[in-house]
């Protein structure tokens, strides 16, 4: 009863919060006859999760001290000569705060950056994973040895338990969304990436003392969505689910992933497991019928490898969009367990994410090969 109560007393304090904010005429959720359409006309999409080397994290690649186009320019030229024609790319609320007008500005410079090699991102909005405690200005260097050692969440966890400071998400997201709401050098919006989940790492034993996370994720999830559609984007939006079960049916999943999917207009999924898991899942997520994209693939020392996953992905005609694009700050190269293990002596016996050296070359030229291969890259 405690728990009903509380979850009842959260749900009208962020009511509350939201009251004072005014309200737009709302776009409803795309049909899944717009979705099919919009996705006919869409190649197979291929991509990355994209940051550049230079940086530890979304905030470093960002503010205006360490954004750096012309590092932007060399990498995604990369990309394009592998075939690839999406990015998914993470922004930050605390961006917004910091410096609204150059935040906007910066990321139509990128847009102009990853247009000009045929490439339309999908912006990520907010982000439950990694450190739970974001700062802006000077981000700390990475920690050796160690997998996304600066990875920040969005909103942090200070924020997240203030619902005062609510109505200053929504005109992050408004403010974002109804910048480019009709810009078609963007793929769609991920609303929230892993919405709930206990940062990772170490960061997990830190959240604790934060009570109620995936309560308040719970509850502020589909008012992220809301704000969204009053802002009328002409793009998709979407939050993809991960952990899928498909051996259960729809209704034993968790309630964040039963509002990513209620909410979604067009489906995206993380999946890091063996060919035949991937393969069952996009089998489950086909009983929404809406277009089905993967948007965090390839870990390989658990399973999941571009030899494996990409020529699935091609026959099935679901999106893939890998973890990780060039080593840098972030060093994903290294697998999660590092983290209890850093690599500071010897190197793992092989790279967890990444497709390219800091320096371009490929870590593994078969990958390069297929990849281009299978987007059809000279």
């Amino acid at each position: 009863m405690k728990k009903l109560n509380y979850a009842f007393l959260l749900s009208i304090l962020i009511a509350l919060a939201l009251s004072t904010c005014p309200a737009f005429p709302q776009t409803p959720r795309w049909s899944e006859q717009k979705a099919n359409d919009w996705y006919a006309h869409q190649p197979w999409l291929v991509g990355s999760n994209y940051i550049p080397k230079s940086a530890i994290n979304e905030l470093e690649m960002w503010q205006e001290a360490t954004f750096d186009p012309s590092q932007i320019d060399r990498e995604l030229g990369w990309a394009e000569g592998l075939g690839m024609n999406t990015m998914r790319v993470f922004l930050h609320d605390l961006l917004w705060q910091q410096d609204e007008l150059g935040f906007r500005k910066r990321i139509d410079q990128f847009l102009t950056i990853a247009s000009r090699h045929h490439i339309r991102p999908l912006f990520v909005l907010f982000d439950s994973c990694w450190d739970p405690l974001p700062r802006v200005g000077p981000q700390h260097p990475p920690v050796p040895g160690v997998h996304n050692s600066g990875w920040v969440q969005s909103p942090g966890a200070n924020v997240l338990v203030d619902p005062s400071q609510y109505p200053r998400l929504k005109e992050y997201v408004q403010g974002v969304v109804r910048a480019f709401a009709k810009d078609d050098r963007i793929l769609g919006w991920d609303v929230w990436n892993e919405p709930g989940s206990y940062g990772g790492g170490d960061y997990a034993k830190s959240e604790l003392k934060y009570a109620d996370k995936i309560a308040r994720v719970t509850q502020l999830l589909p008012q992220a969505f809301a704000w969204a559609r009053e802002a009328n984007p002409s793009q998709p939006l979407t939050s993809g689910v991960w952990d899928i079960d498909s051996s259960k049916d729809e209704s034993a999943v968790e309630e964040i992933q039963k509002i990513q999917l209620r909410e979604s207009d067009i489906i995206t999924f993380h999946n890091y497991s063996w060919p035949e898991d991937f393969k069952n899942e996009i089998a489950w997520l086909r009983r929404f019928h809406r277009p089905v994209i993967c948007t965090e693939y390839m870990a390989r020392s658990v399973g999941s490898t571009f030899d494996t996953i990409l020529p699935i992905a091609k026959q099935e005609h679901v999106g893939a969009i890998n973890w990780g694009f060039v080593a840098g700050k972030t060093q994903t190269y290294y697998p999660w367990e590092s983290w209890e293990h850093p690599y500071v002596k010897n190197q793992p016996p092989v790279w967890f994410h990444e497709v390219l050296r800091s320096d371009g070359t490929p870590y593994r030229q078969a990958e390069v090969d297929l990849i281009r291969q299978l987007t059809g890259k000279p």
